[in-house]
């Protein structure tokens, strides 16, 4: 049986002049690596196997974040599949000397466990416990069901698969 505390990965570090684009903050890309490394270390965490990224939603870049902040990204499985971990993950910066986070960033990210071939193999259900993990499974199935009739809407419109 998993503890709850096995759906859950925090990164924290400073912000660095090699992260910023040219208007001075952070550039989103670094932002969106960040959100990767993050899920991707949850993912692996819960499922003890190679995961790889099946698809990112709703990415929403609330505030920018400056060079010299400190940072963290939390990651939580907030809803399993057969094969597939959706996780919930949200970007905080503050001022290191204050320690005042706000939220700059959240999303959603799929990853699929995966064998050595490559194929998809089965991962632990996950229970959501609280009544923050029930609200958040829910937003997640929705955000799935969206990322589902997206395929659709493309293949439909414009032939795209």
């Amino acid at each position: 049986m998993k503890k709850s505390s096995d759906n859950c990965v925090e990164f924290c570090f400073l912000a660095e002049p090699t992260d910023v684009n040219f208007g001075g903050k952070v550039h989103g890309g670094m932002v969106m690596k960040w959100i990767d490394q993050a899920s991707y270390a949850c993912a692996a965490k819960w499922s003890k196997r190679y995961s790889v990224t099946i698809s990112a939603n709703g990415i929403r870049f609330i505030r920018p974040i400056l060079v010299g902040q400190m940072i963290t990204v939390c990651a939580r499985i907030v809803h399993t599949g057969k094969s597939s971990m959706h996780i919930y993950v949200v970007v905080r910066a503050c001022d290191p000397k204050d320690h005042n986070y706000v939220v700059t960033n959240r999303c959603f990210i799929t990853f699929m466990a995966t064998d050595e071939s490559g194929y998809p193999v089965k991962v632990a259900k996950f229970t959501p416990e609280s009544e923050e993990e029930k609200k958040l499974e829910q937003v997640a199935m929705h955000a799935k069901d969206f990322a589902i009739q997206l395929d659709q809407d493309f293949e439909k419109q414009l032939g795209w698969k």
